[in-house]
């Protein structure tokens, strides 16, 4: 299996400029309900980085 930059440079524009046609700007509603979602993954994941690095600092000592 040989490879082609060039064809896979095509292939990357043409898969490119297809999930642009199919893809749309959300209204204020979506991109809210969005961003929160992320918020509060981001939060959570801060807060389970937090307990796990107190837990390790508990077990090294």
């Amino acid at each position: 299996m040989e490879f082609h930059p060039i064809k896979s440079l095509k292939e990357f524009y043409t898969d490119s400029k297809h999930v642009l046609s199919v893809s749309y700007r959300p209204d204020r509603e979506t991109f809210m309900r969005t961003m929160k979602i992320v918020v509060v993954g981001i939060i959570i994941l801060g807060i389970m980085g937090f307990i796990i690095s107190e837990i390790i600092t508990l077990i090294a000592h």
